[in-house]
C-alpha cells in the first residue's frame, strides 16, 4: 500500500469526455492544488452506488469551501460505465470520473484486491485519499468494505 508522502502514481486512465473517452494522466491531474480522491470497487456496486458516490455528490461544496480544487473517484471499471455511473448521480461539474480498466493505477496505489470469489476479478479497495501537490498527505482505507473511513463526511472531518 502506498504510504502518505508519497507522489501519486503517474498512470493514464480515461474519463468521460464530450466525443468519448479521453486519456488523463493521474500525476498532472494531481500535480497542484488540494484534491480528494476516492477508489470504489466498482461502479453500480451496492456500497458505491448507494453510499459512497452520493455522499460525495452530496457533500462536494462543503468539500470545495474547505479548500479542495478536485474531487475525483476511480473504478475498476470502463469509461462508459463510469460515465453513465457519473450521470445516474449528477456528478457533472462536481467529480471527475476515472476508468482505471486494467487496474493499473490501483496496482500502483497498492490498493488492489481479488474480487474473484464474487466474479469481480481485480478491484480496488475502497479508500479516500487527501492529495496536496501531487504528493498522498492522508489515506484511509476501508479494510472490511464498508463505507465508513473513505466516507465524504469522513474526509470533510479531515480537512
Amino acid at each position: 500500500m502506498i504510504e502518505t508522502g508519497a507522489p501519486v502514481p503517474d498512470v493514464e486512465l480515461r474519463t468521460p469526455g464530450p466525443n468519448g473517452p479521453e486519456p488523463v494522466r493521474t500525476g498532472q491531474l494531481f500535480a497542484s492544488g488540494r484534491s480528494v480522491l476516492f477508489g470504489v470497487p466498482g461502479a453500480f456496486t451496492p456500497g458505491c452506488d448507494r453510499t459512497h458516490l452520493p455522499g460525495f455528490v452530496a457533500q462536494a461544496d462543503e468539500l470545495f469551501a474547505k479548500g479542495v480544487q478536485r474531487i475525483a473517484c476511480v473504478g475498476v471499471n470502463d469509461a462508459f460505465v463510469m460515465d453513465a455511473w457519473g450521470k445516474a448521480h449528477g456528478v457533472d461539474g462536481k467529480i471527475i470520473m476515472l476508468a482505471d480498466g486494467n487496474a493499473e493505477f490501483t496496482k500502483a496505489m497498492g490498493l488492489d484486491k481479488d474480487f474473484s470469489g464474487f466474479g469481480m476479478g481485480v478491484r480496488s479497495m475502497r479508500y479516500a485519499a487527501i492529495i496536496d501537490d501531487g504528493k498522498i498527505t492522508r489515506l484511509d482505507v476501508d479494510e472490511s468494505g464498508a463505507v465508513d473511513a473513505s466516507s465524504c463526511g469522513a474526509v470533510l472531518g479531515r480537512l
